[in-house]
């Protein structure tokens, strides 16, 4: 049988897909495929030397995806060219038909050490990563950047449901109505439980203002130790224009027919304070009135601009 590269399998299978719709799985709106697979994502057991990257949706993934890769390669360019990042670090819980392969079927021909990404909130990871202790790198942004991140995505990405207009997706976020659910209780799951587990909880503002710090908290919480040299090449090779002139990493390796980048790419602006671009006075007062009520009583501190 005819063995296919991961892009060779996507390219085959892209004329097929479609928008899925959400399904409900636990109270979180997951796509359909992945609600359909979920008691074999659930019973996922991994290897206690595993690490799990996890985020909210368009929240840093990718960007700490490339920093933990080259930090294990010791900064060589090079080794974190030997395949695009959706085949070096599988993404835990997605699904697509036949032949693409899953991030299950990816991870089950890896040996551990591996690097795993996921989008799931905290109560919906499989419970083999609490049980074995390993080590888990949260990575939250502010939420009003995440919503328009996620927004140009949603228009972008034609696997998941048609945002619509801009207003009735501010409606949307707020409701937790996208895939994988509420921005509002992820970034709380997470940040409530890090000192009881093994996370690690960066923020994507810190990371934009200070990438030499954030990559050396990265560095000591795998237990690493870099000269100061590499670490400031990993800066380099993950700033945000390297990644997106980068096709390892700049998700071009997708056909048009999954991730159209014509209507907007998938690394668009990287910014921290690009949402006042997107709201109207109105559309802010609602949306700070909003997150004001389901963020009281909780103490991250997000900033909105830096």
């Amino acid at each position: 049988m005819e063995e296919l590269t991961y892009e060779e399998s996507i390219r085959r299978a892209s004329k097929t897909l479609c928008r899925f719709p959400l399904r409900s799985v636990r109270g979180i709106p997951l796509m359909e495929p992945i609600a359909q697979s979920w008691e074999s994502i659930w019973s996922f057991c991994p290897d206690p030397s595993d690490l799990l990257i996890s985020t909210y949706p368009k929240a840093g993934t990718t960007w700490t995806q490339e920093i933990v890769d080259l930090l294990l390669h010791n900064g060589d360019a090079e080794a974190c060219k030997r395949a695009t990042v959706a085949v070096r670090i599988p993404f835990l819980e997605i699904i697509s038909p036949p032949p693409i392969p899953s991030g299950l079927d990816l991870l089950n021909k890896m040996n551990p050490p591996r690097v795993i990404k996921t989008h799931l909130p905290i109560q919906l990871v499989p419970e083999g990563f609490w049980k074995n202790k390993c080590k888990v790198i949260y990575v939250a942004r502010n939420a009003k950047d995440n919503l328009v991140s996620y927004y140009h995505f949603d228009r972008m990405n034609h696997t998941q449901p048609d945002p619509g207009p801009w207003d009735g997706y501010i409606h949307k976020f707020m409701k937790g109505e996208l895939a994988w659910g509420s921005w509002y209780d992820h970034v709380k799951g997470y940040w409530e439980e890090r000192e009881n587990r093994n996370i690690l909880y960066l923020f994507y503002e810190d990371m934009k203002e200070n990438p030499r710090h954030e990559v050396e908290r990265i560095m000591k919480f795998l237990d690493l130790s870099l000269s100061d040299d590499v670490i400031g090449s990993i800066v380099e090779l993950t700033s945000f224009k390297a990644m997106k002139d980068n096709p390892m990493t700049n998700y071009t390796f997708l056909p048009e027919e999954i991730f159209d980048h014509s209507v907007s790419p998938f690394m668009r602006k990287g910014e921290v304070g690009d949402w006042a671009n997107h709201f109207s006075s109105e559309q802010l007062q609602l949306f700070e009135e909003d997150y004001e009520r389901q963020m009281k009583g909780t103490n991250i501190p997000f900033r909105m601009n830096i």
